[in-house]
């Protein structure tokens, strides 16, 4: 099988060579020309520029975006389309907007074009170790994807959720959820470092990951992130968003469905501008160890 990759950031970059690895060959791009000889010298193929993907392929091609969500991704679809036949498919593997996946798709059907999207969860070790995929689009597309989804996810972590714009749609809601467990995390966090007991709080996550009712992965990378840094002295308490978070509240406002906790999560995230608590370095630290997200140093 053959796929068409672009984007080989810190999420791209080793789900294309997860594929490589798993015999599929890849022709990718990236505007960052040393990232793709190294791609190339990991055995993949590059190419220099993303208009040149598809001869490189054979039909019916399947070419996968991992890039920023937003006009990216519309600048890509640009360049990328008029190169492409009825019956090929784009899958759009980031945290695009799900009202943005629906328009897309149908501005390609109207050139019978598919397309796929694709919410992508699990951080830089799910990219590398398997992922859990929610993916929207049209049947045939799917399954004719299906093996590429298998290969990139764990087992039982790939999901047909619908029609286009249903898998952003999932993974929106799935971040919104996320940013309220992170929040709940840092909160706790910064009420046991301001009480008169001296906690050792790497310890306590330690201890919350073995049978407690709220272990988690977050709770063993809280875990990680105070053995590296105990204080959290090293990183301002800082916390972007990427956008999904604030699209979930949105979304919630839009339905007239009331979201309190990832609501006050996002706006967490706009005070933490402000200010710089344990709770608020916490969060930082979380979002740094799954998803590499950039920190500010203190």
């Amino acid at each position: 099988m053959e796929v068409g990759f672009i984007g080989l950031g810190k999420m791209g970059y080793p789900l294309a060579k997860k594929l490589l690895q798993a015999g599929v060959k890849v022709i990718a791009w990236d505007h960052n020309e040393k990232v793709v000889a190294q791609f190339q010298a990991a055995g993949g193929t590059g190419v220099d520029g993303p208009e040149k993907i598809a001869a490189s392929l054979e039909r019916k091609r399947a070419i996968w975006l991992m890039v920023p969500a937003g006009k990216a991704i519309d600048d890509i679809l640009h360049t990328l389309t008029p190169t492409l036949d009825a019956g090929d498919i784009i899958i759009d593997g980031g945290n695009s907007f799900y009202k943005d996946s629906v328009r897309r798709a149908h501005k390609l059907v109207a050139k019978s074009i598919h397309f796929i999207d694709c919410g992508t969860s699990g951080g830089l070790s799910g990219a590398e170790e398997g992922a859990c995929l929610m993916v929207g689009g049209e049947n045939e597309a799917i399954m004719h994807c299906e093996k590429v989804f298998k290969i990139l996810a764990l087992e039982n972590g790939y999901l047909h959720c619908g029609p286009a714009g249903s898998g952003h749609f999932v993974k929106m809601i799935h971040n919104g959820i996320e940013y309220g467990m992170m929040q709940a995390i840092g909160e706790g966090f910064d009420l046991m470092q301001h009480s008169r007991f001296d906690l050792d709080l790497k310890e306590i996550a330690r201890l919350w990951s073995h049978g407690s009712v709220i272990r988690s992965w977050l709770m063993d990378l809280a875990g990680n992130a105070l053995e590296k840094d105990p204080g959290m002295k090293s990183l301002q308490g800082v916390i972007q968003h990427s956008g999904e978070g604030k699209w979930a509240a949105q979304t919630a406002l839009e339905f007239e469905i009331p979201a309190p906790v990832i609501t006050h999560s996002l706006l967490a995230r706009f005070t933490s501008l402000q200010s710089n608590s344990f709770g608020a370095r916490m969060v930082a630290a979380l979002r740094k160890e799954f998803g590499g997200h950039d920190i500010i140093k203190s």
